[in-house]
């Protein structure tokens, strides 16, 4: 039978019960192995979370439709990719996603504006919009994101615009205006494409979850 190869995982883990690594007494193992994988692995840090928020409606439908035709506001194309820490793609992940519409409404009887969408072999999910209205309570334009994938964390957190007024061109400075953003990777550029009659935004969020 031909041997199946060791992960650096199982050789840190075969070597620690052998009694052959030694950690120092303020590092764990499962922490050396979440750095030797980010070193050698092309490792990625993980998405920050942020706040659930009060409108979230499960069995939202599967589909990566959430803008109907004739639906107002600017029409907006978000795209990414799920990974793992360890740099590995992550197929099949499930992205849930909800927001306000253009004038900063949710639709809290149905699921307008709200879907579930599976990433496909590559990793890769995603979706059309709109672009969210502001609405009280709520200072920057957001969207909202629970993410699943088997042998990771689920991650609760939310995606923002670089474009949006309230952080006044420069979200570097201004992103604490927001009150809920504790991190300003999640805000992202947003780029204008399409034809002069059917211009659209166009956003990339990539999501990185944790391991077990």
């Amino acid at each position: 039978m031909k041997a199946q190869p060791m992960t650096r995982r199982n050789i840190l883990l075969k070597c620690a019960a052998m009694g052959s690594l030694t950690l120092a007494p303020s590092i764990s193992l499962a922490e050396t192995i979440a750095s030797w994988e980010r070193q050698e692995g092309g490792g990625r840090k993980p998405t920050p979370p942020n706040d659930l928020g009060p409108f979230y409606k499960r069995q939202a439908p599967q589909t990566p439709h959430l803008r109907a035709p004739g639906d107002p506001g600017l029409p907006l194309a978000v795209s990414g990719v799920v990974f793992s820490t360890n740099g590995s793609r992550l197929p099949a992940s499930h992205v849930e996603v909800w927001q306000a519409d253009h004038l900063g409404q949710y639709d809290l009887k149905g699921f307008r504006y709200r879907a579930t969408v599976v990433a496909d072999p590559a990793g890769k999910y995603e979706f059309d919009s709109v672009m969210p209205g502001h609405y009280p309570g709520r200072v920057a334009q957001h969207i909202h994101y629970v993410v699943t994938a088997p042998g990771h964390k689920p991650l609760t957190t939310q995606l923002y615009f670089a474009t949006d007024p309230a952080f006044q061109g420069d979200p570097d400075r201004n992103y604490r205006r927001e009150p809920l953003l504790h991190s300003r990777e999640l805000i992202r550029p947003v780029a204008i494409g399409g034809d002069p009659n059917e211009i659209r935004a166009m956003v990339n969020f990539e999501i990185v979850l944790e391991r077990l």
